[in-house]
């Protein structure tokens, strides 16, 4: 059951909420983001990754989504945003949304409610989502920060604590890897050249590897111009399906990502991993529960930001 916009009571700050409301706006949301997964099913994929992105530096304010201009370097504009896809799906939301309530919902609500609706897309639960997010106005290239999939477990859970989620949160929210596409850059060293030792990472599944090496040749790691997309979950037969699939690839050393496999080597992780795979609804259950904690880090409200007309810029 979808929370309504406008339901005041709901919203992420209540004392301050907007008395204008847009009742149809997960309507729209939903309709838009249908038809553009219909063309490409990577969309959801896309979309979480664009959330996550935005989420973890400033907070969910949509700051994301702002284009560069002549006197600012935006985030999207930091090496590892390069490959973010989905932009137009939320400008194509935005469009219609402002037809029929222009100034009252902002960029960084239809961007969770879109990822919300794409988890649901995508076989997970869907989620109440508490709304009256306001748009950030500032988006620097030199304040963005998102984990490494190179990192350790230990590391990476310490970039998620900075934002208030935990180690649950950190292991569920891996499973999105169960839906999309990955460049080969961002594993390519652990084929070929794992940790400087001229050799591939001996904990990767060697079928796995031999498979990776077709695909992604050590050329790439000289032209990133040709650095070819795979499939985050490779190998499953529901690459599109957010599932325990991933965790069952983590389990049998064949995921992709360093950062993704190490969930298989420590304690607690495995232990979480293990039960996702034999409890797969609870995997569903709770990455809801843990996008709505993502969704929520360090938002604006009540007049703190603006509204943005335009998300890919701010209001004049």
């Amino acid at each position: 059951m979808c929370l309504p916009l406008s339901s005041q009571s709901e919203r992420l700050n209540p004392k301050k909420a907007e008395r204008k409301t847009c009742p149809k706006a997960e309507i729209i949301v939903r309709a838009v983001l249908h038809r553009h997964i219909q063309q490409d099913p990577s969309i959801p994929a896309r979309l979480l990754r664009l959330h996550f992105h935005d989420c973890f530096t400033t907070g969910c304010d949509g700051s994301i989504l702002i284009d560069s201009t002549d006197d600012n370097i935006a985030e999207k504009e930091a090496p590892p945003n390069f490959s973010l896809r989905g932009f137009e799906v939320i400008d194509d939301i935005k469009t219609e949304l402002e037809k029929v309530c222009p100034g009252i919902v902002s960029c960084a609500d239809i961007l969770a409610l879109a990822t919300r609706d794409s988890v649901a897309f995508s076989g997970g639960f869907s989620y109440a989502l508490r709304t009256g997010r306001r748009d950030g106005t500032v988006s620097r290239m030199a304040d963005f920060h998102i984990p490494s999939p190179s990192i350790t477990v230990s590391q990476a859970l310490a970039d998620f604590q900075s934002i208030k989620l935990d180690l649950v949160d950190l292991t569920t929210l891996l499973g999105a890897h169960s839906i999309g596409f990955c460049h080969c850059g961002f594993f390519i060293d652990r084929l070929y050249n794992f940790k400087g030792t001229g050799l591939p990472d001996h904990e990767m599944d060697s079928n796995l590897l031999n498979r990776l090496r077709q695909k992604c040749p050590a050329s790439t790691l000289q032209n990133i111009s040709i650095d070819p997309n795979i499939f985050m979950n490779e190998g499953t037969s529901t690459p599109f399906k957010l599932d325990q699939s991933f965790f069952k690839n983590v389990l049998d050393a064949k995921a992709i990502l360093q950062l993704d496999q190490q969930l298989a080597f420590t304690n607690v992780t495995n232990k979480i991993v293990s039960r996702y795979v034999d409890r797969p609804k609870l995997f569903r259950k709770q990455f809801s529960q843990s996008m709505i904690k993502l969704g929520e880090v360090n938002v604006l409200t009540g007049k703190e930001g603006e509204i943005r007309h335009n998300c890919r810029r701010v209001n004049k």
